[in-house]
């Protein structure tokens, strides 16, 4: 059986790091960045454990690419992530010049589409990719956190 490399599969390894995320308390969103089908980064939310409010996955995951790639810009990129990206994100995205995000859930109150955030013109935008299982686990994620209040 031949392993596809595709967007549902990238999705899933975004998953697995919104999971870690879960189990350390955060709200799960998770975050990998690709070049040419090779993952080169992989974050989730530390916002709590680093005190931070700029420490969402899709941020953690820019700094460790660009770490990676020895630049700023994020050319011949995909990052996957979760939830449909917030407006602080969106323009860290907009400024790496990343050509293509990729996200599950979408985010009708906070997202940078509701919040008129914008991505660099020409990168190209896909939502609902695992959409079920990521706005799944946030909201298990938030019925648990308003059991324990």
């Amino acid at each position: 059986m031949e392993l596809r490399l595709d967007d549902t599969y990238f999705m899933k390894m975004a998953l697995r790091e919104a999971e870690m995320a879960f189990e350390k308390g955060e709200v799960p969103i998770g975050a990998v960045i690709t070049v040419n089908d090779r993952i080169i980064a992989r974050a989730h939310n530390l916002t709590e454990q680093l005190h931070d409010v700029t420490a969402h996955a899709e941020m953690q995951a820019i700094t460790a690419a660009a770490n990676f790639l020895g630049g700023k810009y994020l050319h011949h990129c995909t990052l996957y992530v979760t939830l449909e990206p917030c407006q602080m994100c969106a323009g860290a995205l907009f400024w790496s010049q990343i050509p293509r995000v990729v996200f599950g859930a979408y985010d009708p109150q906070r997202g940078f589409t509701a919040t008129g955030g914008k991505l660099h013109p020409r990168t190209e935008l896909v939502g609902g990719i695992l959409e079920h299982e990521a706005s799944g686990l946030l909201k298990e994620f938030f019925i648990q956190k308003r059991n324990l209040n």
